[in-house]
Formats: structure tokens, C-alpha cells, sequence
């Protein structure tokens, strides 16, 4: 009966060792972590059709992007696809962060397209840079399944005064979907874009 006790402390003290080594293992920090794309710094358990962006709730321009990702027949709803975007403040800088000695842009999110290729962002209304001369953006950068990870065209803004008719005109010509048209309900805009796998690289390049 000693005999066996002694073998289930031991038993037991193997698992738990294993355990924290496998808990070790997996806060490791890749090595490509510095270099590697933000759109692989989210956390896997949090990641699903829906996120909200830092400072969403204090923000006064409070927005709401929805949409749907297809495939490149522009048809079938494309799922389990990632989309990853940053965004300035409403001073239109892009505030910094740092994780891991790695820098990132603070105002960012991730999510992952439901079943039927559906996707939401709560985030707000990126202000313009007092300085600059670039239209007011949202970055995005698309993960699709077994594929490497790559960027598309920017979000723009309808009501932007520096999207210029020459300007439209041109979106409009390539992929009109760029355009994020405002629409003021409860308190907060709402947005659409949709987006086809692989039409908007080909453009961004």
C-alpha cells in the first residue's frame, strides 16, 4: 500500500511538471515576433466574427464597420478568414504601443469570419492628421486559410473634403467597396464593406 502511494505522488508530480512545461512552451515568444505581421498578435481564445477597438467606448465618433468576405467568385462567403486593421486616434496620429520590446500601433483589432463570411468592427472615426494630406484611412491586412498574410486597399471615408472627384472617380472605377458611405443610427455610424479574396491584391499591387 506504501508502495503505491509513493508511485501516485510520483505519477502526479511528473503531470504537474509536464504541465507547467507545456504552459512554458506556449508563452514562449517566437523568434519572428519583431518581424513578424501584426495580424498574428492576437490571442486564438478571444478571435471570432466581432471585436471592438481600444478606446471605442470613450470616442465621440463612435463607428460600426460591418461586411462580408467572399471568395474570388465574388459569390460563395468565405469563413474562417482573418482580418486584421489599425487606425489613428481622432488627432490623427497613430498612437504607439510596445509588447515584448515589439512596437504596435495601439488602435487595432482582429476578427474572424463566421460561417458565412460575416464580420464586425466596433472602432470609430479616425481624425486627420493636422499636418498631413492623405485621405483619412483604416488599414486592413486579410490571413486566409493555408495562405501567407497580405495587404488591401485602404477604408476611406465618403464625407472625406481630400477625396476629391478625380479621386472618387477612380475608386469607383477599380473597387467602389473602399468607400465607407457614414449612416448615423443610435448614436453611433454604421459602415459596410465587403470584400473579394484576391480582386483587391491584384489592385493594391
Amino acid at each position: 500500500m506504501k508502495n503505491l502511494i509513493t508511485l501516485f505522488c510520483l505519477v502526479c508530480f511528473i503531470s504537474t511538471f509536464q504541465t507547467i512545461n507545456a504552459q512554458e512552451a506556449s508563452d514562449k515568444i517566437p523568434t519572428n515576433y519583431k518581424k513578424r505581421s501584426p495580424i498574428y498578435d492576437y490571442s486564438e481564445k478571444q478571435l471570432n466574427s466581432v471585436d471592438t477597438i481600444p478606446d471605442f467606448a470613450s470616442r465621440s465618433n463612435k463607428l460600426k464597420i460591418t461586411g462580408t468576405i467572399y471568395e474570388n467568385d465574388g459569390v460563395t462567403p468565405a469563413k474562417n478568414v482573418l482580418l486584421f486593421i489599425n487606425q489613428a486616434d481622432e488627432d490623427g496620429n497613430f498612437e504607439l504601443k510596445r509588447h515584448n520590446k515589439k512596437r504596435y500601433v495601439k488602435h487595432r483589432g482582429w476578427v474572424r469570419t463566421d460561417a458565412d463570411g460575416r464580420y464586425t468592427f466596433y472602432t470609430f472615426v479616425p481624425g486627420k492628421y493636422i499636418f498631413g494630406n492623405e485621405l483619412t484611412q483604416i488599414h486592413p491586412i486579410i490571413k486566409e486559410p493555408s495562405k501567407p498574410e497580405y495587404k488591401i486597399e485602404s477604408f476611406v471615408f465618403d464625407n472625406d473634403p481630400l477625396l476629391t472627384k478625380s479621386c472618387r472617380t477612380k475608386i469607383e472605377e477599380t473597387n467602389p467597396n473602399r468607400i465607407l458611405k457614414l449612416d448615423k443610427k443610435e448614436g453611433l455610424f454604421v459602415a459596410k464593406r465587403d470584400i473579394i479574396l484576391g480582386k483587391e491584391l491584384e489592385i493594391y499591387k
